[in-house]
């Protein structure tokens, strides 16, 4: 009788969790998921048994990701070995277990929504002797066969520093590699599990452009942990020490009652700000906005039509280093 492997849901459960309802702002209204792209993308990922960021996480962008057909695939299951306090993915150890088809499965149906650019992210799988490098490898390599027009971004784990494994995603053939750094060097515990830590995050980002210079690196943060102003902008110079190309910035939203509470809501002005600042550093894009997550509208930076750039990218327009492939 085989196991199954034991897991919490959601990826944190406290035992004497306060239930506090916080009222948000406005400007974090989003729309209820509906439409024909929603629907036929939705039947896809059932079709072939996807785990999607986007549902796994509880985005805040899910309908209108999706209603642009759209999505960001979690790959090597539900189970993620790490329990971070601001992550709703639920924990546990799923006990070695890959789908050897999965990688054919996220192929085949990039292929059906005839996707130009597609996110891969995943779980960290602690209990794999790599990480799940190779099986997130196969998963692009297949990608690039049977779409090669399609532009890959792949937010990995951080292999635990391992920066082989790093080598063996990077040689799969992306075009973004991106590790998120979450948070702020002071938050970064209790934030994020302790196997991670803030500068083994940016050991793998420094490392990832070192080896592939022609590769973008990414990487994310969300505000209204507590972080203060001066902490987010020492943040940006750290990541941009590490050459990290791309960084997002979108509001903290408490999943549920057992993670992290909402410390603050940051407004769009000061999200339009540190843009502003981000620019000025050097960085090639700063996305940053109340809604914004690691993934929201990746593809819109490398649009291969002239002229056709949304307003916030538009001073990218011409520039010889978006031409990836």
């Amino acid at each position: 009788m085989t196991t199954e492997p034991r897991y919490i849901k959601n990826g944190i459960y406290r035992k004497n969790a306060e239930k506090t309802r916080e009222p948000k702002p406005s400007w974090l209204k989003v729309s209820i998921p509906t439409g024909e792209v929603f629907g036929q993308v939705k039947q896809i990922v059932r079709e072939h048994k996807l785990h999607t960021v986007c549902e796994e996480a509880m985005c805040p962008n899910i309908a209108e990701c999706w209603s642009r057909g759209t999505a960001t695939f979690m790959l090597m299951g539900h189970i993620c070995t790490r329990a971070c306090r601001f992550c709703a993915v639920d924990t546990g150890n799923p006990m070695g277990r890959l789908d050897a088809m999965e990688p054919f499965s996220v192929a085949e149906s990039v292929q059906l929504m005839r996707l130009q650019y597609v996110v891969l992210t995943s779980v960290d799988r602690d209990d794999l002797p790599d990480g799940g490098a190779y099986h997130f490898a196969r998963t692009v390599e297949q990608i690039k066969k049977t779409s090669p027009g399609t532009r890959v971004e792949a937010l990995t784990p951080d292999f635990g520093g391992n920066t082989n494994c790093v080598d063996l995603v990077l040689a799969a053939g992306v075009d973004v590699y991106a590790q998120n750094v979450e948070t702020v060097r002071r938050l970064t515990h209790p934030v994020r599990d302790i196997r991670a830590s803030y500068d083994q995050t940016l050991k793998v980002l420094a490392h990832a452009k070192a080896a592939r210079p022609d590769v973008y690196t990414k990487t994310s943060l969300m505000l209204g942990l507590g972080e203060t102003r001066e902490e987010v902008i020492e943040t940006m110079r750290d990541l941009r020490a590490a050459n990290v190309d791309i960084v997002t910035f979108g509001q903290y939203l408490r999943p549920t009652h057992h993670h992290l509470p909402v410390e603050r809501y940051v407004t769009p002005e000061e999200f339009a700000q540190l843009r502003e600042i981000g620019l000025e550093m050097g960085f090639v894009e700063v996305v940053s906005g109340p809604l914004v997550r690691s993934s929201y509208k990746a593809e819109q930076l490398f649009t291969d039509k002239p002229g056709d750039f949304p307003e916030h990218l538009a001073h990218l327009e011409g520039d010889a280093k978006l031409t990836l492939i």
